[in-house]
């Protein structure tokens, strides 16, 4: 009965966060004076101060979270500059409370205060931590853990032109072909979010910067020596070109015969996945009703071999869009060569 009596009270959201920032600020101290006991002990709460945060933002398992509780919860977690010590604290935590804090810091980026998202202000502000999330791949310990991060804070457009605008965003063509298969895969998927979630941004971005990017791309990834790469690329290709954001950016890439040579190339590999992909980019190239002279006649000349091709060209199951579009391709090659014979 008696503990029950004194049983302390839960903490309330802004007494957890408080919490929290204060362990963040004791355990970033290099205090030579704290014996070593101690500093585990608060590196002990500090990990159940973030699962405690974890719940209220994510429920607990027998409730739901309360939106009130969360919304006091974000506005006092960017209050201060509590996200910052969190993401230079997080190589010191053990692997359960990089977990927590990574969980807790994708959920903030949604939580709206007022029908705001108060974790946009707060990165404008404090958009230098964008490249301590990015180079964060570099480290194999922690890249996982800040690749997720750096994901849901992109979901931001602001803070995704930031990425895309500066230095970094060169980083991925090496991160995409990092021996460590997750985070290749991670930074893959960061990588794709980036060229696909905002489309106004994208769009600006790639028609700058289109020289130097498609250079890279084609080079990097979709001449890659990798299987993986090489499917991913091709993949990612289709979905950026085939946007009607971008189509300048599409009318300019089917334009070019290099860019062509490399798309053929890929139609005859021996995998099927990366043949199909190939086929959704290539098919651009037969449609472009102002094909360049120099597309014409390279279409021309590998004409016998693209029908061929075509014709035992099939998906594993059953797709009436894609016979449709093969068959459209045919028609253009056919056509092309009906033309220069009508001008000889």
């Amino acid at each position: 009965m008696k503990s029950l009596l004194f049983k302390s009270k839960p903490k309330t959201p802004i007494e957890l966060v408080r919490q929290t920032r204060d362990l963040l600020i004791y355990a970033q101290r290099n205090n030579s004076d704290t014996r070593e006991s101690k500093r585990e002990e608060k590196m002990v709460e500090l990990g159940k101060t973030l699962r405690d945060l974890k719940s209220v933002l994510y429920g607990n398992g027998q409730s739901e979270p309360v939106s009130d509780a969360c919304s006091q919860l974000t506005q006092e977690f960017f209050r201060e500059d509590t996200l910052r010590q969190l993401i230079n604290m997080l190589p010191k935590l053990n692997l359960e409370a990089r977990k927590d804090a990574t969980q807790v810091v994708a959920n903030l980026q949604r939580q709206q205060v007022q029908s705001r998202l108060i974790a946009c202000d707060y990165l404008e502000a404090n958009i230098d931590l964008m490249d301590i999330l990015v180079a964060g791949y570099e480290n194999t310990d922690m890249a996982l853990h800040y690749g997720t991060m750096l994901r849901e804070c992109i979901r931001h457009q602001s803070v995704a032109r930031y990425v895309l605008e500066s230095e970094h965003v060169k980083k991925f063509f090496y991160y995409i072909q990092l021996p460590n298969f997750d985070i290749a895969a991670d930074a893959a998927a960061t990588f794709k979010e980036l060229l696909t979630r905002h489309k106004s941004t994208v769009a600006e971005f790639l028609s700058k910067n289109y020289d130097w990017f498609f250079a890279e791309y084609n080079s990097k990834l979709l001449e890659s020596s990798n299987y993986i790469t090489r499917r991913q690329a091709i993949k990612l290709l289709g979905d950026i070109l085939l946007d009607r954001s971008n189509s300048a950016v599409m009318t300019r890439y089917v334009s070019s015969r290099d860019n062509l040579r490399i798309l053929m190339n890929l139609l005859r590999e021996s995998s099927k996945s990366i043949q199909i992909e190939a086929f959704h980019v290539f098919k651009l190239f037969a449609a472009n009703k102002n094909k360049p002279s120099d597309i014409v006649s390279i279409l021309v000349a590998n004409r016998s071999k693209l029908l061929r091709l075509f014709a035992d060209f099939k998906t594993d199951k059953e797709d009436e869009q894609f016979e449709a579009d093969k068959s459209q391709v045919v028609k253009e090659i056919t056509a092309l060569e009906v033309e220069t014979k009508e001008l000889s």
